[in-house]
């Protein structure tokens, strides 16, 4: 009778333990808590600042690597993200998204500076040598690969179309896939900060 009243003890003590446990997190973008890529970064922001993922300890960070003289994909993420921003209120304040260009030959610091703060003030471009560039591709498994034009200047650049975020800890949670709009980003971005 003993055992069986200290099993039954055992048995509520881990019942009401488990109450007090917040549930999973049920994200709707690409889960990837856990994955051992896309741990870090050494760029220029576009006021000339040197970056590391370390110096947005606090904030969700979304991270979208694209070029300024994309004709579609990297606008109209821009501007999505912009629109998440909205929606997220008092709460964008704790988010911090950083635009990463794979085309340093051409996304300038200045055009950098003007090009990514017109979506929204808050948001920051980042560079590097075409070297930096690549190490950065490599380490948040990117693809991106120039398209020659019909002039030397006027190539285009086939890119991931995807964006990746971190939580306040500088963890990588997940992978936002092009297109779903706003409202998938800012679900998840809540239960980040929440």
């Amino acid at each position: 009778m003993k055992k069986l009243l200290t099993l039954l003890l055992l048995s509520l003590s881990m019942l009401l333990a488990a109450c007090g446990q917040k549930p999973p997190l049920a994200f709707k973008n690409t889960d990837l808590t856990g994955l051992d890529y896309a741990k870090g970064f050494s760029l220029t922001d576009h006021n000339g600042k040197a970056r590391t993922l370390a110096d947005f300890k606090g904030k969700a960070v979304v991270m979208f690597f694209g070029y300024t003289q994309c004709p579609d994909v990297c606008p109209t993420t821009m501007a999505e993200m912009a629109a998440v921003m909205q929606q997220m209120g008092a709460q964008a304040e704790q988010v911090q998204v950083l635009f990463v260009t794979v085309d340093p030959e051409r996304d300038t610091q200045a055009l950098l500076a003007e090009y990514v703060p017109a979506f929204d003030k808050r948001f920051l471009g980042l560079y590097g040598t075409a070297e930096q560039t690549i190490a950065v591709a490599k380490e948040f498994k990117v693809f991106f690969a120039k398209v020659p034009g019909k002039t030397a200047g006027s190539y285009t650049v086939d890119h991931t179309a995807g964006s990746y975020v971190f939580d306040k800890e500088g963890k990588l949670r997940l992978f936002v896939r092009h297109g779903l709009g706003p409202g998938p980003i800012v679900h998840d971005l809540k239960q980040l900060l929440s």
